[in-house]
């Protein structure tokens, strides 16, 4: 019987395999695939941490890794090229509807073997200006959204800024590349939108309309679906602005029955609505990345 390994003993079984079978993989294998697929003895991309999910899109077979709260992404083996989505906190809305979190998408970030930190941040809270929290991975950071005061109608700066709270305040501004800046307030009582990742907040219309937040724009999910992020927080007044698409609050109502604004929707970065209760809602990190399908 013939035996390779004593015909030629310095040659693996394993070895002699992966030449005879190279001329039949090679045209049909992307480069992805030699990294994580562990062609020619190369270690299989391997990692752990989050929600981890898999789809399929347009033929590519993606593994996603999903942070609704801080945590550890940990490749135990391989090294891969990933794609990322971070959202930070939303701002919180007072007069005005509170700026949405930060976000920030790419790809072709190299990742190897090791433990990376993941931070989400905590949207802000509605009676303070401080408390939100910026999202962080693989060393990129997206800016908390800006809140809005009240009585001085001022908005602070985010990853998308607050909205004016009253008499004519200006919205805050948003930070390059991951929001939008805040809309302007009337110069009575009618508060502006914060602004979100798609598109500034709208201006307080006249003292009985608040300006509705600014809308988010389309992100990586766990589907093939796109979801919308970080939308702002709609403002306060006797007809409350709406909240943007991707999880911006609506606005409360500034007369009987008194209706209380909305928080921004968890996961998303929505900035808060304005008014007393409007929270923004917390962030979320995504890390997606091909397979062999």
């Amino acid at each position: 019987m013939f035996r390779q390994d004593r015909t030629n003993p310095s040659t693996a079984v394993s070895n002699w395999r992966g030449r005879h079978d190279t001329a039949k993989g090679w045209p049909s294998t992307a480069v992805s695939s030699w990294l994580n697929g562990g062609l020619f003895g190369a270690a299989a991309f391997t990692a752990f941490g989050g929600i981890i999910t898999q789809y399929e899109d347009s033929g590519t077979t993606y593994r996603v890794h999903t942070f609704r709260g801080s945590g550890k992404f940990f490749v135990s083996a391989g090294a891969a090229d990933v794609d990322y989505l971070i959202v930070a906190g939303g701002g919180a809305g007072w007069n005005g509807g509170g700026g949405a979190g930060g976000m920030l998408t790419g790809t072709g970030v190299a990742v190897s073997a090791g433990t990376y930190t993941i931070t989400v941040g905590a949207g802000r809270q509605a009676s303070t200006a401080g408390t939100g929290e910026n999202s962080e991975a693989l060393g990129i950071t997206a800016a908390v959204g800006g809140g809005t005061g009240s009585a001085s109608g001022t908005a602070s700066t985010g990853g998308s800024g607050g909205g004016g709270g009253r008499s004519s305040a200006a919205g805050g501004s948003g930070t390059a590349g991951q929001g939008n800046d805040g809309g302007t307030a009337t110069s009575g009582n009618g508060g502006a939108g914060g602004g979100g990742k798609g598109a500034v907040g709208a201006n307080g219309v006249t003292d009985d309309l608040g300006g509705a937040g600014g809308n988010g724009a389309t992100g990586y999910g766990i589907t093939s679906a796109t979801p919308i992020y970080a939308g702002g927080g709609g403002g306060y007044s006797l007809v409350a602005g709406a909240g943007g698409t991707g999880g911006g609050g609506k606005g409360g109502i500034n007369a009987a029955p008194w209706t209380l604004p909305l928080a921004g929707t968890p996961n998303t970065g929505g900035g808060g609505g304005g008014g007393s209760e409007g929270w923004g809602g917390a962030g979320i990190v995504i890390i997606r990345y091909a397979v062999a399908a």
